[in-house]
């Protein structure tokens, strides 16, 4: 079954305090963000009816909207409510919930000031992010790294930070594999296309130190998860050298939930008792089966 594209589609999308239909919900070809990458969006999941950690994801959007130079206007819990308000409107109780500003189309030209800004919510059903993802995926390494901090405002979820991100899953599909991996301008493991990644060894957890990379929601978590099992876990700088000493390793994110690497670049892992404990501990607390 092909899937509809998705400017195709029957519902509605929340725009500036309004739901508008799904196929009329458009910006106009001169939108500020479309031109210069400005826009800022969030990634939130709901399970079984509820945005899992919806506060952290709109208070993220909010700051990654600072980051940018603009401030979003909405509050959070406005943020929060408008979320909730079009899952429910889509009927979904498992479904992907995307919020987005943008600056828009009221002046153009590298300035942006007098630009309006906008919020919009869409939410729709997505399934698994990789196919058949409790197997394994295989990663190779990206040929674009993630850059300094002070070239890039690397702390927001900018649309136009994700660019280096899509010629890379691009490239790393167009030779056979899901994803790819990207070292940071120093040379240090950084994270896959849209995901955290975390190493095991003897027992014990290895993953990427934070500065040059977002806040990942879902990588606390899984720290969070980790420290619950009692986990010993390393955030540190992390070298390609190392990752053939590694016996498992597996990434995380809100689409990605957690899932088990078996390739990088011709290295193999065995997914094993620490990843699925920890994809299972995941499911069951985004469905409060458990609590931390």
């Amino acid at each position: 079954m092909i899937e509809k594209p998705y400017h195709d589609r029957d519902g509605y999308i929340w725009i500036d305090g309004e739901f508008v239909d799904w196929r009329d919900s458009k910006v106009h070809i001169l939108t500020h963000s479309l031109h210069y990458g400005s826009a800022v969006f969030e990634g939130d999941r709901a399970y079984e009816g509820k945005i899992f950690r919806l506060d952290d994801h709109s208070r993220r959007l909010s700051k990654s909207a600072e980051h940018m130079g603009y401030e979003i206007p909405y509050s959070v819990a406005q943020i929060n409510k408008a979320c909730e308000d079009t899952l429910a409107k889509s009927g979904l109780g498992d479904a992907y919930v995307r919020p987005l500003a943008w600056r828009g189309s009221d002046m153009m030209g590298v300035a942006s000031k007098n630009n309006q800004i906008h919020l919009a919510v869409a939410v729709w059903h997505w399934g698994n992010y990789f196919d058949d993802k409790m197997k394994g995926i295989r990663l190779c390494w990206a040929d674009w790294k993630r850059p300094a901090p002070d070239t890039i405002p690397c702390k927001s979820k900018g649309a136009g930070l994700y660019m280096i991100c899509t010629l890379s899953k691009d490239a790393a599909q167009a030779k056979g594999y899901d994803d790819a991996l990207m070292l940071d301008y120093k040379g240090r493991v950084a994270e896959c296309t849209g995901a955290h990644i975390f190493f095991v060894r003897d027992g014990e957890l290895h993953t990427p130190t934070n500065d040059i990379l977002l806040e990942g929601i879902t990588h606390d978590t899984v720290l969070k998860l980790a420290a619950r099992r009692r986990y010993k876990v390393f955030k540190r700088d992390i070298y390609p050298a190392e990752l053939p000493h590694f016996t498992e390793c597996f990434v995380v994110g809100t689409a990605a939930e957690v899932t088990p690497v078996r390739e990088i670049a011709g290295m193999n892992y065995t997914p094993g008792e620490i990843c699925h404990a920890l994809a299972s501990d995941y499911d069951e607390l985004v469905r409060e089966k458990i609590s931390l």
